[in-house]
């Protein structure tokens, strides 16, 4: 927060590409073979095709696979212009890169994104996934939620794992793709190999 509390209306724009350009010039230096995910404020985005330029170079300069390139939207940040947003999705798919909804559940989105938006995956927010496995309501809302995107073909990321008991409900609604400290403890500035990695059978 002591770095996204100097975020501006003013500087948000430098401060969204910045972040892009470093994200991907990092992963390269990493030799990340695998999908790089980079939040992007929609608000920040002006053109999309004039603000994709610099994510373009710098994927070019590093040598980074367009294509392993995922876009987050937020949904701590409120969309104000929902046609804007469209074509800034329209426009990243055009390049190759796939749309991700972050948090869902947590923001201001909700479920008229899924309606109105193209976006590739959805990431449920740790609040709807925390205490899964014995937290009925929990459990009720988050699978409807899994079962609405399986039947958009938009694929599920839950986050914050943390136990092995909620591994075995989102398990068993068909959730492939997961995060939290149940596998990996975040890390800075490297990866975590595939070893250190706690895979569940």
């Amino acid at each position: 927060m002591s770095v996204l509390s100097q975020v501006t209306a003013d500087n948000r724009y430098a401060f969204d590409q910045a972040c892009r350009v470093k994200a991907i010039e990092l992963a390269a230096s990493l030799g990340l073979d695998r999908r790089l995910s980079i939040n992007f404020l929609p608000n920040a985005v002006y053109d999309p095709k004039a603000c994709i330029r610099a994510t373009l170079a710098a994927a070019e300069r590093a040598r980074f696979p367009l294509d392993l390139i995922t876009f987050e939207i937020t949904e701590d940040e409120r969309i104000t212009d929902t046609p804007h947003l469209l074509s800034i999705i329209k426009e990243y798919r055009r390049h190759g890169f796939k749309v991700a909804l972050d948090d869902f559940g947590a923001g201001y989105a909700g479920l008229n994104v899924l309606a109105e938006m193209m976006v590739d995956v959805v990431k449920l927010d740790i609040a709807l996934v925390r205490d899964i496995d014995h937290d009925q309501r929990r459990r009720t809302i988050a699978l409807g939620m899994i079962k609405i995107c399986q039947q958009l073909d938009v694929d599920v990321v839950a986050e914050g794992v943390e136990r092995i008991e909620e591994l075995k409900v989102l398990r068993d609604a068909g959730v492939r793709y997961m995060q939290g400290f149940l596998f990996s403890r975040p890390v800075v500035n490297s990866l975590v190999q595939d070893s250190d990695i706690n895979f569940i059978p």
